[in-house]
């Protein structure tokens, strides 16, 4: 049996560092200087298709499409994640942009928190959809790709927390 990447690793002493030297107790912690995500931007290749998956398989209402003040020809969309959050695309034709690359600086996968009971309707969604690429799943996680290779997560645990451990 191979080994499992980084399981030789230990950066515990390094972590513990980095807790000692910037992570305040919740009580000394000042308040952000932001009031929250106002949208995260990605980009599609289809519109129609981005549409379809985020409103009719994910349950993400469409909220606004108009034209990218930006780039002539482009569409800006955006779709309701809840809490007051946006998720906006691009589209750019004529670009010829390339596919999904993971790139260091560049977005990993994006966690979308819903209830435990959306969460279980949305995953038998997901399983019995056209959606070819689901890379994990846990008791409260699933990990799938989006039409354009983009990760996501849709995890159950409340914002704010994961994996029963306070992260705000």
């Amino acid at each position: 049996m191979s080994a499992k990447h980084g399981e030789d690793v230990d950066r515990s002493e390094e972590w513990a560092d980095l807790r000692a030297r910037y992570l305040m107790p919740s009580s000394d912690r000042p308040a952000s200087s932001a009031r929250g995500v106002h949208h995260l931007a990605l980009l599609s290749s289809n519109v129609d298709a981005t549409i379809r998956f985020y409103q009719d398989l994910l349950e993400f209402p469409l909220t606004s499409l108009f034209e990218n003040r930006d780039y002539q020809g482009s569409t800006h969309f955006f779709f309701d994640i809840g809490n007051g959050n946006q998720l906006a695309f691009f589209d750019f034709p004529g670009l010829e942009l390339g596919p999904y690359a993971e790139v260091l600086g560049s977005m990993h996968h994006l966690a979308i928190s819903v209830t435990p009971d959306r969460w279980e309707h949305l995953k038998v969604k997901i399983e019995t959809s056209d959606v070819t690429s689901i890379d994990f799943q846990h008791d409260t996680s699933i990990y799938f790709s989006g039409p354009d290779g983009e990760r996501l997560e849709l995890i159950a645990d409340p914002l704010g927390e994961m994996y029963g451990n306070t992260i705000g």
